[in-house]
Order: C-alpha cells, then sequence, then structure tokens
C-alpha cells in the first residue's frame, strides 16, 4: 500500500505528529538579535530622549489640565499610571541593550580570533622571509668572487678602453 512520495505505509512504526501543531514556527535569533540591536541603537539617540520627553510631557499636560473627567492618570498620587509605563519601558528596555551587548561581545571575540591568526600569518610569513634573505645573503657571500660589482665591471671596462686605445695608436695594427 503505497502513499503518494513517501513510500509504503507501515504499521509497526509511529507516523509521528502531522499537521499545524507539528510545525511550530521557531522564531529567528539572529532576528531577534537585530532586533535588539535596533532598539539598544535607537534607544539612546536624540530623537528617541525627545520622543519620550514629548510624550511625558503630553501626558502630564493631559492630566493637569483637562477637564476631570478626561483625565486617566491622578496627579495627587504622582502620575502612577505614567511611573508604571517607564517602569514598564525600563524593564524591557534593560534586557533588550544587554542581548545587543552580548551579540555585540560575540562578534568582537570573532573578530579578535581572526585578527590573531591574521597577525598569526602575518609572523609566519616575515620568518619565513627573513629566512630566504638570510639564505640569499650567505649565497651571495659564497659566491662574492664570482658576483660582479659596479667597481669590478667599470675596472674592466676601463682596461678594455685602454687596451683599445693602445692598439689604435700602435702603428700597423688593425683592431
Amino acid at each position: 500500500m503505497a502513499r503518494g512520495n513517501r513510500g509504503a505505509v507501515s504499521l509497526d512504526a509511529p507516523r509521528g505528529r502531522s499537521g499545524v501543531l507539528s510545525r511550530t514556527p521557531q522564531p529567528s535569533r539572529d532576528r531577534f538579535g537585530r532586533f535588539t540591536e535596533w532598539i539598544a541603537r535607537n534607544m539612546g539617540t536624540p530623537v528617541f530622549l525627545l520622543g519620550l520627553t514629548l510624550f511625558c510631557v503630553s501626558w502630564i499636560a493631559w492630566n493637569t489640565l483637562m477637564p476631570i473627567w478626561l483625565r486617566f492618570d491622578s496627579a495627587e498620587f504622582g502620575f502612577t499610571a505614567l511611573t508604571l509605563v517607564l517602569s514598564l519601558q525600563a524593564s524591557y528596555a534593560a534586557p533588550l541593550i544587554l542581548l545587543a551587548q552580548n551579540r555585540q561581545d560575540d562578534r568582537d571575540r570573532v573578530q579578535i580570533e581572526q585578527d590573531r591568526q591574521r597577525a598569526e600569518r602575518n609572523l609566519a610569513d616575515t620568518e619565513y622571509l627573513a629566512r630566504e634573505i638570510v639564505a640569499l645573503r650567505m649565497t651571495l657571500r659564497d659566491f662574492s668572487d664570482e658576483v660582479v660589482t659596479k667597481d669590478t665591471l667599470r675596472s674592466e671596462l676601463r682596461a678594455l678602453l685602454e687596451d683599445l686605445d693602445q692598439r689604435r695608436d700602435a702603428p700597423g695594427e688593425r683592431p
């Protein structure tokens, strides 16, 4: 007995969960991390602070200047609802900022490890090049008698020029 593309149905093995409940969506940790970083970045901006200040001022103005039947927070009790709203905002902001800092610490750790590996490679390359230069210098020193320097070349050319001048000046000889 075949069932679509899945193969034969076996009665001795459980079928497993199917349907909507089996596919519970798993929130992306990266998406949530980016969200926490966005919150952390924006909570310290002048725009956020200005907006929060305007919110508080408008809240207090509404609850002191409007008629009593339109007020929803009492100045007599120190604007309790405003205090609760600001406490709620702070209680969510602190962990989100800490999560964003943890993500940044993880990125910094990865960057430091990459920098360390790069520095090790650079050191190894530098040591290799230094050894190669030393080997070349030692080889040149071993063959220093065979190596033509500028001074040697100049003296050889002067000797050839003098030899040519002497041949030219000598009677009866043609170079």
